[in-house]
């Protein structure tokens, strides 16, 4: 989406950042910033999980407007 003009908001945990910058990279999308929460998920709450959504939210709508991270 990002390739055709779209704001793409791409979230990944601490943990796989490098990964995703790579990929990034690659893909030859060097302005593409990911969104970064905390690792892990897979044991998180329900309660817990909803605060790394409303932490990566914010982040997430500046760059779907275009607002620089």
């Amino acid at each position: 989406m990002e390739a055709a003009g779209r704001p793409t908001a791409v979230i990944v945990t601490r943990e796989f950042l490098h990964e995703a910058e790579v990929q990034r990279d690659a893909l030859g999308m060097h302005d593409l910033n990911p969104v970064v929460i905390e690792h892990p998920l897979s044991t998180l709450t329900d309660e817990e999980i909803e605060q790394r959504a409303l932490q990566a939210a914010t982040q997430c709508i500046d760059i779907l407007l275009g607002r620089a991270l």
